[in-house]
């Protein structure tokens, strides 16, 4: 199988050397506006570099990995469906509902796969989270609290062209909160402090964010999420029921030290980051990728997907700048999508 992979920053870097590795990928053709740093990936994991995205999509490949700038991803994966490659995109597919709409159509015309990045539904802790949910063993579940706190702030010319903090971030909370409980949200209130460094006041972010999100069998939610968690990376998902509470991301390396006296003490190496905590799970998705272009394996995650957990993302964008409790039907409407599936598809894919 030939694969290309347009982009080869961090996460880019970090997939070509998965793809290059993988026994069902033969060769592997990169590029990346970085011309130099495309070529510095190509030679080290033993690909081929190409000048442009068009030189890739020109390149005989069966399918295409999308790693570039979040600007590019929907004219990127309209490219694809357009050459009728399969395509893997890092989310989001746009950072407006609008592009994100647009590209699924380009998709839905061509009849092509597109599946998307939401690496975490690739991670042991919260498959086994999803399975005990649905397996019922925790019984009526009343409370969620999910959160993802980044060790640091990225760098200052990366905020605005981030989305937000609720677009960039607790997008993956969302994309969670659906795919574990099988639930979808209905309403949410939220709010954000911009307190911390100056670059997220000049770029109109928030540091810190939380949300009240409400799903469609009452069950009460609490999502949030900070860039400036000094202790290390923390990402976790407490489910609780009538029968039973599960945790998610809570290991020896979770950067937690309890006050109490018999508690567990400070970790020796706390997670630094995202690929630390979740290399085994971006790993995962593109073998699953893989699989989907051999057609050995259904989409796990259709590009559908990063509608619906945009929905709530904009939802609470509105809210917290609105100061009031919004509907996702509300946002849905004004986009000219839906907020809901059909009732044949109305839950999450696995």
């Amino acid at each position: 199988m030939r694969i290309g992979l347009i982009g080869t920053g961090r996460i880019g870097s970090f997939h070509a050397g998965v793809l290059a590795r993988h026994p069902e990928v033969g060769a592997l053709v990169v590029t990346d506006t970085d011309r130099a740093r495309a070529a510095k990936v190509a030679d080290s994991v033993g690909a081929t570099a190409a000048d442009s995205a068009a030189e890739v999509f020109g390149a005989g490949v069966d399918a295409v990995v999308i790693a570039s700038a979040t600007s590019a991803h929907a004219e990127l994966i309209g490219q694809a469906a357009r050459a009728g490659l399969p395509a893997f995109c890092e989310k989001p597919i746009a950072l407006d509902l609008p592009g994100t709409l647009s590209a699924l159509r380009a998709v839905e015309r061509a009849g092509s796969v597109l599946q998307l990045g939401f690496m975490r539904r690739f991670d042991a802790g919260y498959r086994a989270a999803r399975a005990a949910v649905r397996a019922g063993s925790l019984g009526r579940l009343h409370t969620v609290r999910a959160m993802t706190m980044d060790p640091a702030p990225p760098p200052a010319a990366y905020l605005p062209l981030s989305g937000g903090l609720y677009r960039d971030c607790l997008v993956h909370d969302f994309d969670m909160l659906r795919w574990v409980t099988g639930r979808e949200v209905n309403e949410v209130y939220a709010t954000g402090s911009d307190a911390g460094p100056e670059m997220f006041r000049a770029a109109g972010d928030v540091d810190t964010a939380a949300a009240l999100l409400t799903l469609d069998d009452g069950t009460l939610v609490t999502a949030t999420a900070t860039r400036c968690n000094g202790a290390g990376y923390d990402v976790r998902m407490e489910l609780a029921g009538e029968l039973g509470q599960i945790t998610v991301g809570l290991d020896d390396r979770t950067p937690v030290t309890s006050a109490e006296p018999r508690g567990p003490a400070a970790p020796h190496s706390p997670w630094p980051g995202f690929l630390e905590r979740f290399g085994a799970a971006y790993e995962a998705e593109l073998d699953a990728f893989v699989r989907v272009v051999r057609g050995a394996l259904p989409n796990p995650c259709d590009g559908r997907e990063a509608w619906y957990a945009l929905l709530i993302a904009e939802a609470c964008e509105v809210s917290r700048r609105e100061r009031r409790p919004v509907e996702i039907a509300e946002i849905a409407k004004i986009a000219g999508g839906t907020a809901a599936r059909p009732a044949e598809t109305a839950r999450p894919s696995s």
